[in-house]
């Protein structure tokens, strides 16, 4: 019997090549150019640019051969700015007051959301039309209702009997919380819509093991909401605290920063000592200050609720 010896085929190794090797990585450069572009020429360009500036002496209507480098000088100035301080406080006033305040009735607006009342598709959508709208729209409606004359809001407190209505928007002491309850107002929404994602996200059986071991609704809320929203409660507080550091739209709409400097923040302060006073190295150093005390305050807020959470 003769044996039949079967020579395989060689294999055939194709070869990319090169060009076609590339085509993926260009095709995902191309995609994320537009973003990346936006974010080099509006986050990451001006960032830097501000950095250096916070070190100079720039009076932006004399131009680029105005810049003087002053070193450390600006920073040495904010420290002893008796308006810089009251502008800091302000701004820790306006952002502790107005950040937790969202949250917790956001919470207690999207746990009421989250159960079976009529209508509560349209109600999220109600609720977060706020949060979509211009700043402007908002400060208008809320000019209307706290006018300390013909205002609906004062109207009904004089309906109740008080003699005395505040003076809101034109009102040193009423100024700063006219301001946090608009600004809670329009963010309560946002907050519950989020807090609704994360709780029908909730594993049904974490509630059912609870009502199992005998918890009642408060002991349930306590060791399974509370602990599974931990980190949507972290990420709004960070990202509100960001965004209410910053607050100015609403401030240079409604107030200016007054009457006098009572609603002055950190980041109308900084608009003022840029944009009115032309001294951009000491804005860019207010920047820079705030951006450190928010960064410090955030990492905090991080820190604290590491193995506080349900999920890691």
């Amino acid at each position: 019997m003769t044996d039949v010896i079967v020579k395989s085929a060689p294999a055939v190794v194709q070869h990319r090549p090169a060009r076609s090797r590339r085509t993926p990585t260009r095709v995902g450069w191309l995609f994320i150019a537009p973003n990346l572009l936006g974010f080099l020429a509006f986050t990451l360009i001006p960032l830097v640019a501000g950095l250096g500036i916070a070190f100079t002496n720039w009076n932006v209507v004399s131009g680029l051969g105005a810049i003087h480098f002053v070193g450390l000088d600006n920073f040495v100035e904010l420290l002893g700015d008796p308006l810089f301080w009251s502008s800091a406080l302000r701004t820790v006033g306006y952002a502790g007051i107005s950040v937790p305040g969202t949250m917790l009735l956001g919470l207690l607006l999207g746990l009421a959301l989250n159960t079976d009342v009529p209508g509560r598709a349209v109600l999220r959508v109600i609720f977060f039309v706020p949060h979509i709208v211009s700043s402007i729209a908002i400060g208008m409606i809320w000019l209307l209702l706290l006018d300390p004359g013909n205002g609906p809001i004062n109207r009904i407190l004089r309906g109740l009997g008080l003699s005395s209505t505040p003076g809101w928007l034109v009102s040193e002491v009423w100024g700063l919380p006219s301001l946090v309850l608009i600004v809670t107002w329009s963010g309560v929404g946002y907050c519950a819509v989020i807090y609704v994602a994360a709780l029908q996200s909730m594993p049904p059986s974490l509630h059912e093991a609870a009502l199992l071991d005998g918890a009642g609704p408060f002991a349930r809320f306590r060791t399974v909401t509370w602990r599974s929203l931990m980190p949507t409660t972290t990420f709004l507080g960070v990202t509100m605290l960001i965004s209410h550091s910053q607050g100015f739209g609403l401030i240079a709409f409604l107030t200016q920063g007054g009457p006098g400097d009572s609603t002055t923040v950190l980041s109308y302060y900084m608009y003022e000592q840029g944009f009115q006073f032309y001294r951009f190295g000491y804005a860019a150093a207010i920047g820079i200050m705030s951006f450190l005390g928010v960064l410090a305050l955030s990492v905090v807020m991080w820190r604290f609720q590491r193995g506080r959470g349900l999920y890691t």
